[in-house]
């Protein structure tokens, strides 16, 4: 008597896929954390601060911060889309929020890399980005940044970091010098424009030469591909613009998102430029006035009319 067996499918290991990720744009001291925060509070959604050293992949020996899809290579698109898919399997899974504000110098490049990713910049008034930078241009990164730059950045790259690490801190903390020796978005000339031009010029030059160069990669990108604001109208009316993030990055609106907004997101940090003395401001002017003007800011009187 013959006994029949039945055949037990193999069991099927089905590689996870990398959902299309969300990816901020946005100046330094622009609110892209702030944004980050918000969208990481969808439970289906995770966050991602900066690896730098991840989408420094393509030549971290570059003097600058500008990259273009030339320099997204097949080994690079691998290596970086390989490095988003164990974030997301380390999170259970959740879809990665991430930004980086020096690739708003890589624009062209992260879309290479990530076609199918939804993209959202945001641009601040020039007056508040110097601000806020300048007081950054005084602070070495703490231990914390340091650890996180350091594990995001491939062992094989680690010594191209280390003597700008350590130079950093040997300034600051041994020398005691104010300012650090570069901080910031790294336009190409900034090295040269450092050692000849006052320093909130070169402040006013980043911000100008960022913007300018994101507006022009982003022309290049469909209407539904990437949703443009300015950080002044997200804080007047935090939630009807989240509505339309949410819209934009196929996710729900939940109320968890919408309470965390209502708690954190002010409208009252916007006049801190103040404290620069309006000739100074008048004096660097030239280097940001149009792209201020297209962005849609006003030159304030005082600084227009304030002594040469």
């Amino acid at each position: 008597m013959s006994v029949s067996t039945v055949a037990v499918p193999a069991v099927v290991h089905v590689p996870e896929e990398l959902k299309a990720p969300i990816i901020l744009f946005g100046n330094f001291r622009s609110g892209t954390t702030m944004l980050q925060k918000i969208i990481a509070r969808h439970p289906d959604v995770v966050a991602w601060d900066e690896p730098v050293g991840v989408w420094l992949y393509a030549d971290p020996k570059r003097s600058h911060d500008e990259f273009d899809e030339s320099d997204a290579t097949p080994r690079v698109k691998s290596y970086v889309r390989r490095k988003f898919l164990e974030y997301q399997r380390a999170n259970n899974g959740r879809r990665v929020v991430e930004k980086t504000p020096h690739n708003i110098l890589k624009i062209s490049y992260v879309r290479a890399i990530f076609p199918d990713a939804r993209f959202i910049y945001v641009v601040r008034n020039p007056l508040s980005f110097v601000s806020s930078v300048e007081l950054k241009w005084q602070r070495p990164a703490g231990n914390r940044r340091i650890m996180k730059r350091l594990w995001s950045t491939p062992v094989t790259q680690i010594h191209h970091y280390l003597p700008k690490l350590i130079s950093q801190l040997w300034n600051n903390k041994i020398l005691g010098r104010k300012y650090l020796s570069v901080w910031g978005p790294r336009y190409r000339g900034i090295g040269s424009d450092l050692k000849t031009e006052p320093l909130v010029t070169v402040i006013a030059r980043q911000w100008a030469r960022s913007t300018r160069k994101a507006e022009e990669d982003l022309l290049r990108f469909a209407d539904d591909e990437v949703l443009k604001f300015r950080y002044e109208d997200f804080v007047e009316s935090p939630v009807r613009h989240l509505e339309r993030i949410c819209s934009h990055c196929d996710i729900e609106m939940t109320e968890e998102m919408v309470d965390y907004v209502k708690e954190t997101v002010s409208a009252d940090r916007q006049l801190k430029w103040q404290r620069f003395d309006k000739k100074e401001l008048a004096q660097i002017l030239p280097e940001f006035a149009e792209e201020m003007q297209r962005n849609g800011y006003e030159i304030p009187d005082d600084i227009v009319n304030a002594p040469k």
